[in-house]
């Protein structure tokens, strides 16, 4: 007689894996859907300014389709098990960006038109290059070198430029660079392994002082030196917003290390000093300050683009005025530093929940990406990566709104920027190279597990 076999019903088989062919056909299919909003976007706004179907739209069409493409493609050959919403995302956001730079300024789109090919290239040689992010922990001081350069050389006397009134920019021909935008991401490197490599001396205070014991002073003394000639040789530069920056980042990374709530007070008490002092030797800083307290003055010295941009935010109301019919081109900056009061004139109260929601949706995989990395290294190297780009779409909306001092930093993706756009590109495959390996390793798990399970 044969054997009657009962089958298991009380222990649950895992579920198979998504297939790389699966990530990347959702892939695909979100990139088209930003292909579509962008091109109806930019159909919407030629029509409302202009009365007319734009004259090239099968090569606006052409071109963000191609561009896209390649970086899809450099995807699937070198991160297939890399996150599926990334780079739709990024192309989502960079489209409404563009479709408003055009609007405004098209010399400036046909810029940023150029400089989204070489942010492409950069992401497929980025993933091409770099095959394991948790190698990088190796050049731990070599990246901190290299951080103090590009921050440094705009300082050297014939080499930098200042533009309007910020030391950040180094002449190349026609172009400018601005090594800052690079510097940051090779800190982000430096602190991510310092961290790493001093986690349980950073959380565990033996050092005793009194009643309590604190951490001693021997392991923060080195990272505090970093930061602070970091920030010093930022403030030289009289650039108030990615000082805020990049003590942002500091504090967060630390915090995230170590759990501890004393590095978040000290943080805030380190802002509130740095603030004082800033306040009192830099000009842009009380400028930025005094704009921020009263954005009405009468000083003819001071801008007024806050308070114009607050007339076209409040002229675009819940649903906005439509694409191509807002009035924001007097405002100073309007494709780069003010593009956010721009998106919320013509697209309004929605218009501006839908980019928060893009931004929100952007972290948030980033800080997953980051929960499935493979070393202490590489999680919080995702993590303020992730964080960078969060702090940065903050720090400029914010300001624009006036929550905070207005700091002039580009809207990811979205204003215009050569160095902005091409270094966020670069996040983006960093992030995407972390979570192919975090998928790979889970998926391998994954597999065994499937396959003892189906064995029994």
């Amino acid at each position: 007689m044969a054997k009657h076999t009962v089958p298991d019903v009380g222990r649950a088989t895992p579920a198979a894996p998504r297939t790389r062919r699966n990530l990347r056909f959702t892939e695909l299919g979100l990139l088209a859907l930003a292909w579509i909003i962008t091109t109806s976007f930019y159909v919407l706004a030629s029509l409302g300014s202009q009365g007319q179907m734009p004259s090239h739209i099968l090569f606006f069409l052409g071109g963000i389709v191609i561009i896209s493409m390649l970086m899809h493609v450099s995807i699937v050959r070198y991160a297939p098990n890399a996150s599926e919403v990334l780079l739709p995302i990024a192309t989502m956001l960079n489209g409404i960006g563009y479709v408003e730079i055009a609007r405004w300024d098209p010399h400036y789109a046909s810029l940023q038109a150029f400089w989204y090919l070489v942010s492409a290239i950069g992401v497929a040689v980025t993933l091409k290059v770099v095959r394991h992010v948790r190698d990088l922990d190796r050049y731990r001081y070599l990246t901190l070198v290299g951080a103090i350069v590009l921050l440094a050389a705009p300082l050297v006397p014939h080499v930098g430029e200042t533009v309007n009134g910020a030391r950040l920019w180094i002449p190349l021909g026609p172009f400018s660079f601005q090594p800052v935008e690079f510097a940051k991401i090779l800190l982000i490197f430096f602190f991510a392994s310092y961290f790493a490599a001093n986690r349980e001396l950073l959380s565990t205070p033996t050092l005793r002082v009194g009643a309590r014991r604190v951490v001693p002073p021997r392991v923060l003394i080195p990272i505090f030196m970093a930061w602070g000639l970091s920030v010093a040789i930022i403030g030289a530069e009289n650039d108030l917003g990615f000082l805020i920056l990049i003590f942002a980042l500091f504090i967060s990374l630390l915090w995230v290390t170590t759990g501890l709530k004393s590095y978040v007070l000290l943080g805030l008490g380190l802002l509130a000093g740095g603030a004082f002092i800033a306040d009192k030797l830099f000009y842009q800083v009380q400028q930025r300050v005094s704009q921020w307290l009263d954005p009405w003055s009468l000083d003819p010295n001071q801008s007024h683009q806050l308070a114009w941009g607050w007339f076209s935010i409040a002229a675009g109301g819940v649903t906005g005025t439509g694409l191509g019919l807002g009035q924001s081109g007097n405002i100073p900056f309007i494709t780069s530093d003010m593009i956010f009061a721009a998106v919320a004139e013509e697209l309004g109260f929605l218009g501006v929940i839908f980019v928060l929601c893009l931004f929100a949706m952007f972290v948030g995989e980033g800080f997953r990406i980051a929960q499935r990395a493979s070393s202490d290294f590489v999680r919080l190297a995702a993590t303020g990566l992730s964080a960078l780009l969060g702090f940065q779409a903050f720090f400029i909306m914010a300001g624009v709104l006036r929550l905070v001092p207005f700091t002039g930093i580009t809207l990811p993706f979205m204003a215009y920027g050569a160095n902005s756009l091409v270094a966020n590109y670069l996040i983006v495959a960093i992030l995407l190279r972390i979570s192919d390996e975090g998928n790979t390793e889970k998926r391998g798990g994954e597999v065994v597990a499937v396959h003892f399970a189906q064995a029994k």
